[in-house]
């Protein structure tokens, strides 16, 4: 039996304790319902904004690790790259979460 956590209960989660420290968290592409790649975009007012992507880690354990901050001074580079995502992976979930220190949520996530 898989020990994975089906993706859109993760999501639903995340989303929810988001929601429960007074924060909003959306879904903006909905992904495969039990084992599609989760991209996290947090950002705390709009600005801010960063892309977490799970990655593997030497110990087994896969964690999410922010991968892009957007620039405020070019901010359609982080969009591009967050919408070539978006197409390479058609399953993939990309969810945001805008909230105070919203890393806090995705770096207590492990797979």
């Amino acid at each position: 039996m898989d020990e994975r956590l089906p993706s859109h209960i993760e999501v639903s989660g995340l989303i929810r304790a988001v929601e429960g420290a007074g924060g909003f968290g959306m879904v903006l592409q909905k992904g495969e319902k039990d084992a599609g790649v989760i991209l996290v975009l947090t950002t705390h007012s709009g600005k801010n904004t960063r892309l977490w992507e799970r990655m593997p880690q030497l110990d087994g354990s896969r964690r999410f690790i922010c991968t892009r901050e957007q620039d405020s001074e070019n901010r359609g580079e982080f969009d591009e790259y967050v919408a070539k995502r978006r197409a390479s992976d058609p399953d993939c979930w990309v969810i945001e979460l805008d909230v105070e220190n919203a890393e806090r949520f995705v770096a207590s996530a492990v797979d």
